[in-house]
């Protein structure tokens, strides 16, 4: 499986972003696609991942953020609008089959106050 991110960007506090993942590959075995972010001198935390229908944020974007799923185009999206200068950080595309889990590249989503 291959992850391409696209979308991220600067933007002022209170703007939206919307970020992209395509997946290509042994696409039709992912189950779990999700947006995992990763801050300077910070921990690679959850955004939100989907599984089907199913979503899952983590409390600091719930409300603000949505993810969504094509599954014919095997493309996940992260909508993020009222952003804070606290959401500034590297975000990650991942996809999760049965055995293994896959990252893409990193795409820098920068918020200014």
């Amino acid at each position: 499986v291959q992850l391409q991110a696209s979308g991220g960007g600067l933007v002022q506090a209170g703007g939206s972003l919307r970020l992209s993942c395509a997946a290509s590959g042994s696409s039709l075995s992912i189950i779990v696609m999700g947006w995992y972010r990763q801050a300077p001198g910070k921990q690679r935390e959850l955004v939100a991942d989907i599984v089907r229908g199913d979503t899952n944020y983590a409390n600091s974007v719930r409300g603000r953020f949505t993810i969504s799923r094509d599954p014919a185009k095997n493309t996940v999206f992260l909508q993020m609008n009222s952003l804070k200068p606290e959401d500034t950080a590297v975000h990650y595309c991942n996809a999760r089959t049965r055995t293994d889990a896959y990252w893409g590249q990193g795409t820098q989503v920068t918020v200014s106050s």
